[in-house]
């Protein structure tokens, strides 16, 4: 594949090879490998997926570090790659940083496996910002090859996703790779300081919590004639569940991760849900749910009451309540009320520039993060919801965790056909 194909050439050409890499040899080979980069001197940055959060991911990345360096790109599409790009050189070049992006045109990739030549242009470190999806395989990739992660959330659509990234997230820990997750609210200063205190017990005994993502619709864009079906659903991956997880991964994990965050990092036994399509019932939003309800069981006996909508019009609330048996916090103020009062007081930091400063002040320490155990963990409660809504069921947590489902083709071709799927009926479908 050429490195700036027409877009009729790399639809043609571009493909996921994900079966040849899985060869013993090639894979021993890989694995074998150290990290590209253990401190000190220049890291080499690529990105995947250089839409709205890859671009500015992108951009933290070079901000994060004097000797940070954009060094590779990678794209599916030839006019979201040069859109991408414009928007980082302005970016760069407004915050004077214009040098430190060096992206030529012979390590500008396009195509589905975009992932694969970036590692091998010679990075030290991999921003994945592309859909969820391809996850999975990219961060199996960027450790395999010796080069440090940070991954947009979630890290999978399925559950055989999030056991193939908690094998890579072990395999990172042999080798020394840092896994650092795009799961912002554990590096947002405020939230930092109220979860301390409510693990420390300010609150006494944690009764329930409620966690509210109740927000708008999003966007979406109009199809050309020239798409297949399967270009269609890529450029619209938030309404395909295989693609995203469906909002209640994609965009409700946040909230899900702190209330799991808040019992240090205990995660619930069992979820019930409910969900579906009221509002977004067009053809335009794919099979996706446009609301989700869910109840999670604690084995300690908490309830975790969480509520993800996204329709216009509605009223919006992104939020954590927490009950405890001496008091309540309302965690997006930073406040506790009940028998110790506290309402933090500190400064506010940008919590996405925040993740990729406190990375790339490690990397050129020579040390490592490692986010893998909840990128993972708080993505299969996101898909237990997920299954609970979509069967009717009751599903506990080893349950979720060893589905049979897949939800992923590989490998993927730009000829193939997207997964063949409908809207879920609870009640109806089946828990696989």
């Amino acid at each position: 594949m050429t490195h700036q194909p027409s877009r009729r050439s790399f639809l043609k050409t571009s493909a996921v090879t994900a079966a040849a890499i899985t060869t013993s040899g090639s894979l021993d080979a890989l694995r074998a490998a150290m990290p590209v980069h253990q401190g000190g001197g220049k890291l080499k940055i690529g990105v995947v997926g250089i839409g709205g959060r890859g671009s500015g991911a992108a951009v933290q990345a070079v901000r994060a570090h004097k000797d940070n360096v954009l060094y590779a790109i990678g794209e599916a599409f030839v006019d979201r790659l040069e859109k991408g790009l414009e928007g980082i050189t302005e970016a760069l070049t407004e915050a004077k940083l214009q040098d430190q992006l060096q992206v030529p045109p012979e390590r500008r990739f396009v195509g589905i496996d975009a992932i694969d030549q970036v590692l091998a242009s010679g990075v030290d470190v991999v921003v994945l910002a592309s859909p969820p999806a391809f996850r999975p395989l990219q961060i199996e990739h960027a450790v395999a090859k010796g080069v440090h992660v940070f991954a947009e959330k979630p890290i999978a659509t399925d559950a055989a996703g999030v056991r193939r990234v908690m094998a890579a997230c072990e395999l990172a820990r042999k080798k020394g790779v840092s896994i650092v997750s795009g799961l912002c609210y554990r590096y947002h200063d405020g939230r930092r300081a109220i979860v301390q205190r409510l693990q420390e017990g300010a609150i006494g005994e944690i009764l329930a919590m409620q966690g509210n993502y109740l927000t708008g619709e999003l966007w979406s864009f109009d199809r050309q004639p020239q798409w297949t079906d399967l270009e269609w659903q890529l450029r619209n991956w938030l309404y395909y569940p295989w693609l995203s997880g469906d909002l209640i991964a994609e965009q409700h994990i946040h909230t899900l991760d702190v209330m799991a965050w808040i019992k240090r990092d205990i995660y619930p036994i069992a979820a019930t849900s409910l969900g579906g399509r009221q509002k977004r019932t067009d053809a335009k939003f794919g099979t996706v749910f446009d609301h989700f309800s869910t109840i999670y069981e604690w084995e300690d006996g908490t309830r975790g009451f969480s509520h993800c909508r996204q329709q216009d019009g509605c009223a919006r609330d992104v939020n954590e309540y927490i009950f405890g048996s001496e008091g309540r916090a309302n965690v997006f103020l930073h406040q506790i009320t009940g028998k110790n009062e506290w309402k933090y007081a500190g400064k506010n930091r940008d919590m996405y520039q925040n993740e990729h400063d406190e990375m790339f002040a490690a990397l050129h320490a020579g040390k490592r993060i490692d986010n893998g155990d909840y990128m993972c963990k708080s993505t299969l409660m996101a898909i237990m919801g997920r299954m609970a809504a979509y069967t009717g069921q009751r599903v506990t947590w080893q349950e979720a965790l060893a589905s049979k489902e897949v939800l992923v083709p590989e490998p993927l071709r730009w000829e193939d056909a997207p997964p063949a799927a409908q809207v879920a009926i609870p009640g109806l479908t089946k828990f696989i």
